[in-house]
């Protein structure tokens, strides 16, 4: 017994009208009824479900001919596309995702929207530049993209499949119940790219200064690890213009980012791998990297030709006080003077991120806005340490003597009895 359905264009557009950017509508219709000459008033069961399994569990080269096929070309290896319809699909998904969003009943997502972080259109229209952009190796201006890049392309870039999955099993309603018509849940922090912000609460009125675009494009390039939750820690509105003040509030606090928007409206940072600490040395891991967000989004991971991830210090004679992410002193990728602070720099070149461009509109700029944010679970400090060994080994003594008095009723004794108890820490 075979099931056969079918459904008409306008049908389509009509049950994902809502909750679709028209262009992916029009892409969708393309892969469903086919183009041009080839088009067909009607789909069946089949060649609808291809469009979920394709898109969120199917193979590179199902995924490629999804790919052409929405675009309105047939699948050819000799055939390039042009970058220009690709920009506008990834654009498509990407804005269909972050309407999922917006109309989301996540806790997640209603506490960024309603403390004030958009979702500007230009911004995510730079999303989805950002994510075709790295499908041809020119970050600024690729013409075409080969058949064999595409598939490149599609097995590395992880942003663009987390998204289109999304986006999918969404649209086909899989997390919904029966009769349930409210928007879709969003899955878990790690598969939504959206993390659980902490520490808003108290802030009815926050500044925010970047876009839930933003947010989806450095988390997404976060270890997993850290990708579901960010702990806010500075920011100059709330806090005031004060170095003193900035690392008092994220030293010790495990890996950050800081995100910077300078006097022309640039929005740029970068991911410290370890925690903040003062100290004449450069620390960090390889998985530091440099971020632009506005005008585009781009990502600078480590080259591993050096070690110079993160640096800070105040208050020295000898060394210079600020903090600096990646180059050298006074030609960083990124430098923000300790005194006094306001003040930054980013240098023309820094061999400690592969593909660095400067990351300010000019190689000096004023802070317009910072923030400073912790990713993942607040690190345990030594002291939280130290109260949980005690705790342990008083909980383990406790046993020990509960045991003796058991064996002192029914008549043993201990070998060890005569052995001086383990002395807890004062």
């Amino acid at each position: 017994m075979f099931l056969v359905l079918q459904a008409s264009i306008g049908y389509v557009q009509k049950f994902w009208g809502p909750q679709i950017d028209p262009r992916l509508a029009q892409y969708l219709t393309n892969f469903l009824f086919g183009s041009g000459q080839q088009k067909t008033p009607t789909v069946d069961f089949n060649r609808f479900a291809e469009l979920y399994v394709y898109n969120v569990r199917g193979t590179v080269e199902e995924r490629m001919m999804v790919t052409y096929n929405c675009l309105g070309m047939d699948y050819n290896e000799d055939v390039e596309l042009p970058f220009q319809l690709l920009k506008e699909y990834c654009e498509s998904i990407v804005s269909t995702y972050i309407k999922i969003v917006k109309s989301s009943s996540s806790k997640r997502a209603r506490t960024w929207i309603e403390k004030g972080f958009k979702a500007n259109a230009s911004h995510v229209q730079a999303l989805g530049e950002a994510v075709a952009a790295s499908v041809g190796g020119d970050l600024d201006s690729p013409q075409h993209c080969t058949a064999q890049q595409l598939s490149k392309w599609l097995q590395s870039n992880i942003l663009l499949k987390q998204v289109a999955e999304l986006v999918y099993v969404n649209l086909y309603g899989i997390n919904k119940r029966a009769g349930d018509e409210s928007p879709t849940p969003l899955p878990p922090a790690a598969s939504s790219l959206l993390p659980g912000p902490e520490g808003l609460d108290p802030m009815p009125d926050y500044p925010a200064f970047i876009d839930m675009s933003h947010i989806v494009w450095i988390n997404a390039h976060l270890p997993q690890k850290y990708q579901h939750k960010w702990r806010f820690l500075f920011s100059t509105h709330i806090h005031g213009e004060s170095f003193s003040t900035m690392t008092g509030r994220i030293i010790d606090q495990g890996p950050s980012i800081i995100i910077i928007e300078d006097s022309s409206g640039y929005i740029f940072g970068g991911f410290a791998a370890v925690s903040w600490a003062f100290g004449p040395n450069f620390t960090g891991t390889d998985e530091a990297f440099l971020f632009t967000c506005a005008p585009k989004m781009r990502i600078y991971p480590a080259t591993n030709y050096n070690d110079h991830y993160q640096y800070i210090n105040h208050h020295t004679k000898t060394l210079p006080n600020g903090l600096l992410m990646g180059g050298q002193f006074q030609f960083g990728g990124i430098w923000v003077n300790a005194e006094p602070f306001g003040e930054g720099s980013s240098a023309e070149s820094c061999s400690t991120f592969r593909g660095y461009r400067r990351l300010s509109r000019e190689p000096s700029f004023r802070i317009r806005s910072l923030e400073v944010w912790g990713v993942g679970d607040k690190p345990v400090c030594d002291k939280d340490e130290e109260t949980e060994i005690v705790s342990e080994r008083s909980s383990v003594l406790a046993t020990r003597k509960s045991e003796r008095n058991f064996l002192k009723l029914i008549g043993k004794t201990q070998a060890s009895d005569g052995f001086a108890e383990i002395e807890t820490p004062s």
